[in-house]
Formats: structure tokens, sequence, C-alpha cells
């Protein structure tokens, strides 16, 4: 028999050795901020931003600064952490309104019906039932579905599964009663009905300019909130201001002020402050931004449970639905819009929305299709299911930049708010026409960033596809008017793309390279680039022999001078002179090396491209 090994050979089962503590990048030099700032100092001498004398801080070249004024860095660290942002489903509830946020059952997806077809819209919803969607955001009334007409939309839904948000605008109570009558004619019980009724009297008067009184809307409310417990009846929606040009913050401002008005009349009404908090849903815009998105529904739920603990209640968590931007959506190359409500999702996602609409890419343009429905709903099913976005609660909790961004965001939208409060409320806001004027304020800002190409519009004043074929759609219902306005940021721009393809040829301009080609192709590119965003032409024959010649074979009367500085320094004066000579009215010049006399503007980084575009077209016959 064999006998047994020694024992110091044989593996006991003793206590395990303490593991050894990791350390990150141990291993490697530890970097300052100072040595940092030494690097980015280097790269912008050779960008040219600074030259050596500069003596500051190269992290101020580098700031931005957002609609709101507030200051973006390049760079945070631990030193800059953020105190005081709890815990999810603790006040202030920033990292989420519930413990649990969405891992168990993602977010709300929720989808918008605008047609006034009944049949129509219940082929669409039971669609979009079947691909995965989970509540119905449903216009009625007057610019929807008739009220009498609800039951045939909602035809074979489940709307004890599905739950139905209703936007009636002045026929609330009207829908309201319909839905009710829907669910007490399938026997659901009042304690199951879940719903939003969508009352909204402010958001009524933002967008028609009339007041609305807020009393009937409180009484429904305060009668629904005792016959059914888990229906909510109001809507304070932000969209309104989002769409009128305002800022992040100005967004929050109003709509948080909306809450507040709602929660003074649900109280008047007789329900306490935490059962009238119930009774409001919020709705805000979701950006391609995500960063300012994430920030926008974080700092969103802070002021909401300052709001209700100053109130006499307890901290409430906000529920919140995002609508991704119709502002941000383009009619020209809309396939585009597709990255914009998939960064927009993705934001309001992390940023821990309850429920979430992403507007189908052809939204700006009419009524949804068949394959942009789909698209719009596998987006969620993209970022929930094969992402597992909703796997983590608040995945953008710590890091030091989002709570930096949300701790600025939440504080200038509660001085928003309060100058709201001061001012006398929302309403008296909207009535005197102060609010509408910050808000212009804004627009005016974000239209010259928007003309200059700072804020740039792929598709349309970047990259534009002068050949790209038009989608057609059928039209949507037009929505009351009066109010604010409403804005899409590409607007300025297409409405030049439409001057341009109504002209009975395609307009043109001739783009005289000058020198070799390496030396005029990354101007000639930045020069066409420009001219299509206003749907000219650009002509460009490349390097030829006789300039003028190939620029009176254009068929055109302005050209651009595009090349190298030394290039304009040796041609420039020459060229434009005889150009000119030769029919030119106009001849432009890509860049900004100095003034030439024949040189009758510049197109450079930063320029007012809408008002060259305009003046161009103009010049050029285009009415």
């Amino acid at each position: 028999m064999t006998e047994v090994a020694e024992t110091e050979s044989v593996p006991t089962r003793g206590e395990p050795d303490a593991p050894e503590e990791l350390e990150l990048a141990a291993e490697f030099p530890e970097a300052s901020r100072d040595q940092w700032r030494e690097l980015v100092a280097g790269v912008l001498r050779k960008s040219g931003a600074i030259d050596e004398s500069f003596d500051g801080l190269p992290e101020g070249k580098l700031v931005t600064r957002t609609y709101d004024g507030l200051e973006i860095q390049p760079l945070y660290t631990a030193e800059d952490a953020v105190e005081g942002t709890g815990f999810p489903g603790l006040p202030p509830f920033v990292r989420s309104a519930r413990p649990e946020g969405a891992v168990t059952t993602g977010w709300d997806i929720r989808a918008r019906y605008a047609r006034r077809d009944a049949k129509a819209t219940n082929a669409a919803i039971l669609a979009d039932l079947e691909g995965g969607v989970s509540s119905i955001w449903l216009r009625a009334g007057a610019t929807g579905v008739p009220v009498a007409e609800l039951g045939d939309a909602l035809n074979e839904v489940y709307v004890d599964l599905a739950p139905v948000v209703l936007d009636a605008g002045d026929e609330y109570e009207a829908a309201a009663n319909e839905l009710f009558t829907l669910f007490a004619e399938r026997e659901i019980p009042a304690s199951a009905v879940t719903a939003t009724l969508g009352a909204d009297p402010i958001g009524s008067a933002a967008r028609t300019g009339s007041a609305r009184p807020l009393a009937p809307a409180a009484e429904l409310a305060a009668r629904v909130a005792v016959s059914h417990p888990k229906v909510r009846t109001i809507v304070a929606d932000g969209l309104p201001f989002h769409e009128a040009g305002g800022s992040d913050a100005q967004e929050l401002g109003a709509t948080i002020a909306a809450g507040v008005a709602y929660l003074r009349a649900l109280t008047e009404a007789g329900l306490d402050v935490d059962t009238a908090a119930g009774q409001i849903e919020f709705r805000l815009a979701a950006t391609a931004d995500q960063f300012l998105t994430i920030a926008k529904f974080r700092a969103a739920r802070r002021l909401w449970a300052r709001v209700t603990e100053v109130s006499g209640g307890k901290a409430s968590g906000m529920r919140q639905h995002a609508v991704t931007s119709p502002a941000m959506l383009t009619q020209r190359d809309p396939w585009v819009n597709m990255l914009r409500t998939t960064l927009a999702c993705f934001g309001a996602g992390v940023g821990g929305a309850d429920a979430i609409t992403v507007l189908p890419f052809d939204a700006a343009i009419g009524q949804p299709d068949a394959f942009s429905a789909r698209i719009a709903r596998n987006t969620h099913a993209v970022l929930l299911e094969e992402s597992k976005l909703a796997g983590v609660i608040d995945p953008a909790g710590g890091s030091w930049y989002v709570e930096n961004l949300t701790e600025d965001l939440a504080k200038a939208a509660w001085r928003e708010f309060t100058a709201i409060e001061a001012a006398g409320g929302i309403e008296a806001e909207l009535a005197s026409g102060a609010l509408a004027a910050r808000l212009a304020e804004t627009w005016e800002k974000r239209s010259k960033r928007l003309a200059t190409r700072r804020d740039p519009i792929t598709g349309v004043s970047e990259f534009p596809n002068l050949t790209e074929k038009t989608v057609v759609r059928d039209a949507v219902e037009d929505l009351p008017g009066g109010g604010l306005p409403r804005h899409r940021y590409a607007e300025a721009f297409e409405a030049l793309r439409d001057r341009a393809d109504a002209h009975p040829s395609r307009p043109r301009v001739f783009l005289a390279t000058l020198g070799p080609v390496a030396a005029h192709t990354a101007r000639a590119s930045f020069a066409a680039n420009l001219f299509q965003a206003g749907g000219i032409e650009a002509v460009n024959p490349g390097a030829p022999e006789d300039i003028v010649a190939e620029f009176r074979a254009s068929g055109t009367k302005i050209a651009c001078l595009c090349g190298s500085n030394t290039s304009y320094a040796e041609e420039a004066d020459s060229v434009a002179k005889a150009l000119k000579e030769a029919g030119a009215t106009s001849v432009l010049l890509a860049g900004k090396p100095g003034d030439h006399p024949d040189v009758t503007g510049y197109l450079y980084t930063g320029c007012d491209a809408l008002e060259i575009l305009t003046g161009t077209l103009t010049e050029l016959g285009v009415q």
C-alpha cells in the first residue's frame, strides 16, 4: 500500500490567505494636473490658440459654455466631487425616483399617435404593441382622434396592460370621461386602472396665448384621486418652452413653475400635498446632447423634491416622461434623425426618465409610416435589450463631470423658477410675455450659432446631400397656435434649400481653385459644403489651365476662390479681377487671409453662412 506523501505537500482547508490589494496603474508614475496643463499648453501653442507669452491657465481656452452660461471644463477630477446626491429612491432623488431604478422593468416605451382616423390609429397601436411598445400616448379631440371614437382607436387593446396617456387639449375632461366609460365597459376595476388624463391648461395657454382656468382640471384630479387611485390627471409639459428655443434651465424652470401652479390648484381643490404631487406627470425634451440630457432629468428630480418638501409634504420623486426633441429633427436628410433620437433616448434612459417617447425619424415631415415607427420602437429595444442600459441604477452617478453638470443645471433652473415665482407665477409670466421674451433671447443666440454653423446640423448645414430623394408622408393635423412659437433648429437652412429646389434649374457657384490640388482641396471642400447647405451646387473643375474659360462655361455669375494663403498672395488679386472682367458679379474667397480689392466676401469658420447663402441665392435670381 502506497504511503501518503508528506503532509506539507497536501492542501489544507484552513483560513484562506488574505487577497492582495489591487492597485490600478500602480506601476505607472502618478500624473498631476500641472503635467496635464503643460501638455495641453503644448498642443494649444502648436495650433496657434496661444503663443509663447501666454501665462494663464490653458484649460481656460478649452472651456465651453451652454446657453445657460454654464461652464463645462475640459477636465474633472476627484477634487471636483459633488456631495449630497443621495441614494436611489431617497431624497433628493437625483440618482433615481425608485430604489431599484429601471433594473427590473426598463423604462416605459411610450409611442405617440396623432392621426384623426381612428381605424388607422388602432392599426398603428396594435402593430407597436406587438413590437414592444408598453404605453400609448394618444392625441384626441380637435387635433387627433375624435373623442367619441376613442373606443375604436383602442379596439382590441388591453388597456389594463398598456396604459393610455391622453393628449386632448381643452377637451381633456370629455376625453377622460370617454376613457373611463371604456374601462367600465371592459370591466376593469377602478382600483386597477392605470392612465394619464393629460389635463394641461398651462401648456394650452403657452401654445395658444389664451389663458385657461386651472380649477376644472384640479377638480377633475380631486375626483379621480378618490375613484381611480392609480390614474394621474395632470401633465406639466416642458415642450412648449423647449420648442420656443429655450435653454435647458429655462425649460426646467418653467416646467417646475407649472408644476407648482398645479400643486396650488390641486391643494385648493382639497388634495393634500403628497396626493396632489402624485397627480402630476412631467414631460421634458431629450436632445442629442447626451450629457446635458442626463443632467436635465437628474436635476429635475432634485428640483421637484425640494418643491414638495418646502410645500409641506414629503419630498416626492418626479414622474418623468421624456420626448426626443421635436426641435432637433430635420426634414432634410431625415435618416440622420435616427442617430439624434438614439442619443436622446440614451441620455433620457441614463438620466432616469420613467417613460421615453422616441419620435420617428420622419416626424418633422408628416405622419410616420410603418418603417419609421418600427425603427423608433427598435431604438428602445437595442438600448434596453442588447445594450442592457437599464441594468445599472444611475449609470452616470459618480461621474465628476455629470455630477457637476447636474448641480450647475439645477441651480440655474432654480434661479429661473424663482424668477418666475417672484413675477407672479407661470400664468402671469405667460400673460405678460416676459417668459416669451426670455425664450426669444435664447432663440436669437441659438440662431446665431446655427447660422454660423458653430452648432452644426449634420445633413443640413454640414455635409448636405443635394441629390437626396424627398421623403413624402401624410400631413399632420395643424396644432393650435397663437402663443409661444415652435422652432426647429434646421428651419432656416431648410427654407433656403426649398428656395433653391423650387428654382427652374439648380443654382450654381464656380469654384476657382488656385495652385496644386493639395493646396486647394481643403478649402474647396469647405466652400462646396457651405454652398450645398443652401441648395447651391459648387462647380469644381479641379485645377483648370484656364480659370476664366472654365468660369464662362459654368453658366453662373458668382465665383469663389479656393487655395492656400500662398496662392492667395500670388494669384488672388489678378484672378479675381479677371473673373470680374469675365462677368462675375461677385467673387468670394474661402478663408480670411487678408483683404483683396476685388473680393466681395469671405468664407471662413464661424462666418454667417445663412447671410452668405441668402445673398448668393438672391444674386442668382432665386426667389
